[in-house]
């Protein structure tokens, strides 16, 4: 995995650079974008840092069965107020895919939650990896952290892969009718904390 481009993104967050890692010629590569980072890469000191799984139907389509979409602009309104970095990991529905997660949503709706509607397809609950954000903390030579998140798996990877995670800001969302299950199925099975 290589960087692959960088530009300049204005966003109703502030403006950000933008780059794009993967391998040449990937038309999916993974994203990151930062802002008001020098200084803590200069210095040595943590970087406000979001890993967020790709998720279409939560950032683009706004659905409720998550709150996907609600966790990704929490982490975009933080950097805007205190600069940081968001890495945005290609591996929509748990590492299954749009298609498999949509046939995941119609199991769902037959009464499953999220990670059993995975495993009766045949993946594994969770099949997200976060090596390739270990790389692009490293590209950057990000070595310690403020992580953006709920999940304690994704801190547990960081400190595996020797990056210190020096504080986990909660990325809270909205519970709702829609996605209350999917959020007690979070917090049942990995841990999450809200």
């Amino acid at each position: 995995m290589m960087l692959l481009v960088t530009s300049r993104l204005p966003s109703p967050w502030g403006t950000y650079s933008i780059s794009a890692f993967g391998l040449e010629g990937d038309r999916f590569p993974h994203i990151v974008l930062h802002r008001g980072i020098e200084g803590a890469l200069e210095s040595g000191a943590p970087v406000d840092v979001r890993i967020h799984s790709e998720c279409m139907t939560g950032d683009v389509f706004a659905s409720q069965r998550c709150d996907c979409g609600e966790q990704l602009h929490h982490a975009l309104d933080h950097f805007k107020r205190h600069g940081g970095m968001l890495i945005y990991l290609r591996q929509e529905g748990r590492g299954i895919g749009l298609v498999e997660k949509l046939r995941a949503y119609n199991l769902q709706d037959g009464g499953l939650n999220t990670y059993e509607a995975n495993a009766a397809m045949g993946h594994g609950e969770d099949d997200r990896q976060y090596t390739d954000a270990v790389d692009i903390l490293a590209h950057y030579k990000v070595k310690s952290v403020r992580l953006l998140t709920n999940n304690p798996l994704k801190g547990k990877a960081l400190k595996s892969a020797g990056v210190d995670v020096v504080e986990r800001i909660p990325v809270i969302g909205t519970e709702t009718a829609e996605n209350a299950d999917y959020l007690k199925a979070k917090k049942d099975i990995t841990g999450h904390l809200f």
